[in-house]
């Protein structure tokens, strides 16, 4: 790279100084001596040339002379100055030398970029650690953008599993629902059927003989959760008759049975179904 910036520059400040020395020769020659011209070609070429080295040598030492450098363009300006007043007077040359006027220009300009390049310049070493410490952070940015994707597709299945499971979920409680619902009122329309009764009343008549069979039915709704009475004894027959006949008649008129359990068991008693369904038979055949 070193040598891509200053091989321009040596070679258009060579192209410029013996283009300045030609021109001063053939441009003083006609008025003066062609040594003195000489002397004189060589000599503006020569402060541009030690100017120029003396930069080099400062650069080298990573200092920077403002003196120098501007020593260094006003030589490089008279080089250019020269060449423009010669191809103003050169008649039909004219173009010819003004498209190479700029020569001196573009060598200081050549240098100045050649100096930057210099200063900013790293070793192959710090060159490939600035490589290697790039592409640690374009790997660890890939591993980071490829575990975001993974667990936003994770996420998504989790979602959409979550999602469908809910949905069947949903559906078998509908159909149960329903089905819950057809049967519940295919007892209904059983049990307000006319022939029900008659089926009931001929089962029970044998053996409640004056008892008017009822079929209730059992109770579809809310559950609330009643606290066991851990301590307290079972309940006998008589007591459990006493209990039911008072619940029974505590409105009038008097309580179905399923009312009746209801309130029961809201109460704090504890009874099986069988006894406190035995108990209801024995205080409707009494009453």
């Amino acid at each position: 790279m070193k040598a891509k910036t200053v091989l321009p520059a040596v070679a258009m400040t060579a192209v410029s100084m013996v283009l300045t020395l030609a021109v001063v020769v053939m441009w003083l020659g006609t008025a003066v001596p062609w040594p003195v011209a000489l002397v004189v070609g060589l000599g503006i070429d020569g402060g541009w040339l030690a100017t120029l080295a003396y930069e080099r040598r400062l650069a080298a030492q990573g200092d920077h002379s403002r003196a120098v450098t501007g020593v260094g363009w006003f030589f490089g300006l008279i080089a250019a100055g020269v060449l423009v007043a010669h191809a103003m007077t050169a008649g039909t040359s004219t173009a010819a030398w003004l498209a190479v006027a700029w020569l001196p220009i573009a060598a200081k300009a050549l240098w100045l970029v050649h100096g930057l390049w210099e200063r900013t310049a790293l070793t192959p070493a710090a060159l490939d650690a600035i490589q290697g410490i790039q592409q640690e952070a374009r790997n660890e940015a890939a591993v980071s953008r490829a575990r975001l994707r993974a667990e936003a597709s994770t996420e998504e299945t989790r979602l959409t599993a979550v999602t469908q499971a809910g949905a069947r979920v949903a559906r078998v409680q509908a159909q149960t629902a329903e089905t819950l619902s057809q049967a519940w009122s295919t007892l209904e329309a059983a049990r307000k059927g006319e022939g029900t009764g008659r089926a009931l009343t001929s089962v029970t008549a044998p053996v409640t003989p004056g008892v008017t069979a009822r079929w209730e039915l059992p109770v579809w709704g809310p559950v609330e959760p009643v606290a066991a009475l851990e301590t307290a004894p079972a309940l006998t027959d008589s007591a459990l008759d006493a209990l039911v006949d008072g619940i029974r008649h505590s409105e009038t008129p008097a309580l179905s049975y399923r009312e009746m359990a209801k309130r029961f068991r809201a109460s704090g008693h504890s009874a099986s179904e069988v006894r406190l369904r035995a108990a209801w038979n024995r205080v409707v055949v009494v009453a």
